[in-house]
């Protein structure tokens, strides 16, 4: 579906982005990669490696909305992965976070419609699901404005989702590329915050090849949850560094001991597919339907009210050598 199709990725030159960049230059050939981001130097070096003639270098802010429009002219894919994800930074800097997230996320909306983009996916994170830090909230936010846009559209074509889901393996951000650090610089032990911390992982190839086939899949509307495995934290750091101790530091501001991305109070608009999870849209003005069989063709069912998908209780654990080599390539 993206052959001689222009496609446009917000924070483009982040993790995410490179890796959806190589993904769609190996499967398809797309008319247009438009990489839109603010820093010059790191879309000059992912330059150097994505030169292909299809490829187009935009600076520009999400805050900035004309710019947005202009680089939407004539775009038939947008995906929304651009954001400030620090925790500790966005609750030292609330107002900054806010006008990324929240303000940068209508601007895409505003753009992706002014131009009649076909499809926006736009990245979201489990810390959306009954956040408790300021990141969180303002990724609640885009989530809602995004499902929200499409009782905006009016007759056009364009609709909006939103792909949930876990820490994504060696992210920036990611406590395994900080784990490596430490113990190549020698480290005699490894900071934990909690012995009973868990987290949902999924490699960045996951979270590509689960956007991608999001884009067939959607209708408008749909938050997507994929599937993923849960591991403790303290099994983490093991499989990492057998032989090194831990040490528990405490749970920083704004973090929680397991991460949610179904939440029981959205369980009556919860569907369950084979591999992933769909929350339905609350309100629907345009293109009603009901999601439980989606547009290739896949069939869900209605989970049991008060279902709660959190990364204590999942029924999929990774194990040590199955996370070593989920990681072997970072």
């Amino acid at each position: 579906m993206f052959n001689n199709k222009n496609i446009l990725i917000t924070g483009g030159t982040g993790s995410f982005g490179k890796k959806y960049t190589q993904v769609i230059l190996s499967k398809y050939k797309p008319n247009k990669i438009i990489i839109y981001s603010r820093d010059e130097l790191k879309q000059y070096e992912m330059a150097q490696s994505f030169n292909d003639k299809c490829m187009r270098y935009f600076i520009g802010d999400v805050r900035d909305g004309q710019r947005l429009n202009e680089a939407m002219d004539g775009v038939d894919y947008v995906i929304h992965a651009a954001a400030l994800k620090h925790v500790p930074v966005a609750e030292y800097n609330p107002m900054e976070c806010i006008k990324t997230n929240i303000d940068g996320a209508q601007n895409v909306i505003q753009a992706s419609i002014k131009n009649n983009v076909k499809k926006v996916i736009a990245l979201s994170t489990d810390k959306a699901a009954n956040p408790i830090n300021l990141y969180g909230a303002t990724k609640l936010a885009s989530d809602k404005l995004f499902v929200a846009a499409n009782n905006m559209v009016g007759k056009r074509e364009t609709r909006f989702s939103v792909v949930r889901y876990g820490n994504v393996t060696g992210s920036r951000g990611s406590v395994i590329p900080f784990f490596k650090k430490l113990i190549k610089e020698g480290a005699t032990e490894l900071p934990i915050t909690d012995d009973k911390m868990t987290r949902f992982l999924i490699t960045l190839e996951d979270g590509v090849n689960f956007v991608l086939k999001n884009f067939e899949r959607m209708y408008g509307g749909e938050i997507f949850i994929p599937k993923i495995p849960s591991m403790k934290m303290t099994d983490l750091a093991t499989a990492m560094a057998p032989n090194l101790p831990h040490k528990i530091i405490g749970i920083r501001p704004g973090e929680k001991l397991h991460e949610i991305m179904c939440p029981a109070d959205d369980s009556h608009l919860t569907l369950e597919f084979d591999d992933h999870f769909v929350i339905k849209p609350t309100i629907q003005f345009n293109h009603v339907c009901d999601f439980s069989v989606n547009n290739i063709g896949e069939k869900g069912v209605p989970v049991q009210q008060g279902f709660e998908y959190n990364s204590g209780n999942n029924t999929e654990w990774l194990t040590n050598e199955q996370f070593l080599d989920m990681i072997k390539e970072i």
